[in-house]
């Protein structure tokens, strides 16, 4: 039995889709969710639902019977709850059998020295959690999605311009269904344990290589403005983006302009058997429409 934690997020659905596709049977998956309410979608498909919160220890330690693999998919609550979080999912995995956890970390220069350690410390903390109790595992470090490459770069880029305060940094951004399929792999073949993999693309680009990339695809001159961090802020509530998500957004920005993501590495190739999709048919698939 495969469980997938945070099966109600994109990068959960996304590795569901992938174990199926793969040829996993649907009753040999597992989907953890907090809401019932909210797992018609997997049970239409036959995936059984499990009922646990990364909160509440006893609900996980039943959620995770007769799991082999489970994979742990980083939680989305206040930032200073995450590791205890995490920690109670590895505790509950470990006293309920579960043979081997996949991780889904981070993949940056430094997590404790970065510019942003405050918000992604945790990932840190629980990788460093994991490689000291008695539970196979296996981090994969993401990088940044490319699926968010249209909301962090501002509004109506195609007549006003790409505006983000990201500088001349690079980012090796890799699409969520090619993240899915690499955990995917990972979840449904042997060899892993023990081992960190870098989730990210091949190579990395500045979003004036991106505004360039829209250009081509559209044949409308993108320029690509950088913005200060104020701006930033105030242009991503203008999209409807809460404060302090935009103020969260805006310190990614001040990470990638500081070349934190460009780390020059990626397991992609190897645990797909090809390379990645590449960034411009991502991007053409959004605007070549």
């Amino acid at each position: 039995m495969i469980l997938v934690t945070g099966a109600t997020g994109n990068l959960g659905k996304a590795t569901i889709n992938s174990l199926l596709n793969k040829g996993i049977s649907a009753n040999n998956i597992a989907a953890l969710v907090r809401d019932e309410s909210k797992s018609a979608e997997f049970k239409s498909k036959g995936i059984q639902v499990r009922i646990g919160d990364y909160q509440n220890f006893e609900s996980l330690k039943r959620a995770f019977e007769d799991v082999d693999k489970l994979l742990l998919i980083s939680s989305s609550a206040e930032i200073a709850q995450r590791f205890g979080q995490h920690k109670n999912v590895i505790d509950a995995a470990r006293e309920s059998g579960v043979n081997h956890l996949i991780y889904t970390s981070f993949d940056m220069k430094d997590l404790r020295r970065s510019i942003m350690a405050g918000d992604v410390q945790y990932h840190a903390d629980t990788s460093d959690y994991l490689k000291q109790i008695a539970l196979p595992y296996t981090l994969m470090d993401n990088t940044l999605y490319a699926d968010l490459i249209p909301i962090i770069s501002g509004n109506n880029i195609l007549t006003e311009g790409i505006s983000i305060p990201a500088g001349k940094g690079k980012t090796p951004f890799l699409p969520i269904t090619e993240m899915a399929e690499a955990i995917a792999v990972v979840l449904t073949t042997t060899g892993h344990e023990a081992k960190e993999y870098v989730i990210a693309a091949e190579t990395a680009v500045s979003f004036a290589e991106i505004a360039d990339l829209i250009s081509e695809i559209t044949a409308i001159t993108v320029a690509y403005n950088q913005t200060d961090i104020p701006s930033y802020i105030a242009q991503l509530v203008q999209q409807g983006v809460p404060d302090d998500d935009a103020a969260y957004l805006s310190r990614f920005a001040g990470a990638i302009a500081g070349g934190e993501f460009d780390t020059n590495r990626s397991d992609v190739r190897q645990l797909l058997g090809r390379s990645p999709v590449s960034l411009t048919d991502f991007l053409r698939g959004i605007y070549g429409k």
